[in-house]
């Protein structure tokens, strides 16, 4: 199986085209959306659109925390991303708020374990931004039998940690486009950066590609007209702060 990961499209059709684009030409068998479809973005619905057509043609699908949000809203946002979910959820049709609300948080494919955030509470969103909370992750997957790889986004970077021969997960930090060989002997996890709304200063769309047959794992960076993205959410009314994370990759 040729794996692409792509999360946090964050309402970026642009960026999903091209991220997409990529994965079909380095031989992509299997797809995988690991949640955050939606937020911050300028194009909900079209996302929505174009993953439900990919998850009906056999694409694996996931919710993240910004996809729950928008399609459940507080009546009165109180924060700021409360009050993006709001624009999205207006934004949406009844039948794509549903779909959304009821995509699952995890999703098991041995050997992989696929989540938008931490394995062990798929639900609390927690950031798998450091080896402590990456090796809670792993404990959790590690105990269905044939996970090997723990794969998710939510951070919007793009990292590596693997179990050494200590109890402390060990963080490699990949170079894109370089292949990764991570046998089965050892477990992994890896977050694959984000699609739509990069926050590394590289303004390139990130996904990643797990190789399975040949224990190998690419993580790549796909340049997209991001001028484009900004002048559509300008367009819409996005608020500043998002459009600037657009703009800067922060």
């Amino acid at each position: 199986m040729r794996l692409a990961l792509l999360s946090d499209v964050h309402a970026n059709p642009l960026a999903l085209h091209t991220c997409l684009a990529r994965a079909h030409k380095l031989g992509a068998t299997q797809l995988a959306l690991l949640g955050d479809l939606v937020g911050y973005g300028p194009d909900p619905a079209a996302v929505v659109d174009r993953i439900r057509a990919l998850q009906a043609s056999g694409a694996w699908v996931l919710r993240g925390n910004h996809d729950t949000l928008a399609a459940a809203p507080p009546a009165e946002p109180r924060t700021v991303d409360e009050a993006g979910a709001r624009w999205t959820h207006d934004q949406l049709d009844a039948a794509q708020r549903d779909w959304l609300g009821a995509l699952p948080l995890e999703r098991i494919e041995p050997p992989c374990f696929l989540v938008h955030a931490s394995a062990d509470a798929p639900a609390a969103w927690r950031y798998v931004n450091n080896p402590l909370v990456a090796a809670d992750s792993l404990a959790h997957a590690s105990r269905h039998e044939g996970v090997r790889y723990v794969l998710g986004g939510h951070v919007h970077l793009q990292a590596l940690y693997y179990q050494g021969r200590g109890s402390t997960l060990m963080l490699f930090e990949p170079a894109p486009g370089k292949a990764i060989p991570v046998p089965p002997h050892r477990h992994w996890v890896a977050t694959v950066g984000s699609v739509g709304q990069p926050r590394d200063g590289n303004r390139a769309a990130a996904f990643a590609l797990l190789d399975t047959q040949a224990a190998q794992l690419t993580f790549h960076r796909v340049p997209y007209d991001v001028g484009a993205m900004v002048a559509l959410a300008r367009r819409k009314g996005l608020p500043q702060d998002a459009i600037q994370r657009l703009e800067t990759a922060r």
